[in-house]
């Protein structure tokens, strides 16, 4: 049973990037196919990065521990999306020139918090492994809040690159602010709790 439910949540992850080539085939784009790809890769790679941090609070909050099993793979789909809207940026607007890259990270400023919030994902993905947890023991927990980080520069990133603070933005912007703000509730509540213990 909890393998068919992986299976489907892996298949529905596929959808996006699935449709996303079917309009490339039938040229159903739009008028600017470079920039669809790249908006659409971007909102899906923030959706499942929001997804990933979502998990913990709905299964504390739930009391549903199975949902555990899904933050290891949507993560990995939010950095596997990430990584289709950086390549897709490198692809069609600089034509995988290097120093291109590197000259726009260094010029312009959205694009250096998309870009690092990208490369603080790659650790993420890398230690995400049974193995890599046992290797890093309780640094892999402090490793992969990294992923508070990056979900920080890549809502920046998004206000920043579309120069709005309405619609999309701020849902995502929001969802964020209300997962982060669950986390430091538990972490205050969970401090204050030990400081009462260790005073009885």
């Amino acid at each position: 049973m909890k393998r068919a439910a992986k299976v489907v949540v892996f298949l529905a992850a596929l959808v996006p990037v699935t449709l996303l080539v079917r309009a490339a085939l039938t040229g159903n784009l739009g008028v600017n196919p470079a920039e669809t790809v790249q908006l659409e890769t971007g909102r899906w790679a923030l959706k499942f990065l929001l997804l990933s941090l979502a998990i913990t609070p709905i299964r504390r909050i739930t009391g549903w521990n199975v949902v555990i099993q899904y933050r290891r793979m949507l993560g990995l789909f939010a950095f596997f999306y990430a990584t289709l809207h950086m390549l897709s940026y490198w692809s069609f607007d600089l034509a995988f020139a290097v120093g291109d890259f590197a000259a726009d990270v260094l010029r312009r400023p959205f694009i250096a918090l998309g870009f690092a919030a990208f490369v603080l994902l790659v650790p993420l993905a890398l230690t995400s492994t049974k193995g890599w947890i046992r290797r890093l023991g309780k640094k892999w927990t402090l490793l992969h809040r990294l992923v508070y980080a990056s979900g920080i520069l890549a809502v920046l990133h998004f206000i920043w690159k579309v120069k709005v603070f309405t619609g999309d933005p701020v849902i995502y912007a929001a969802i964020l602010i209300i997962l982060l703000g669950f986390r430091l509730i538990w972490a205050v509540r969970r401090r204050l709790a030990a400081k009462k213990v260790a005073g009885t």
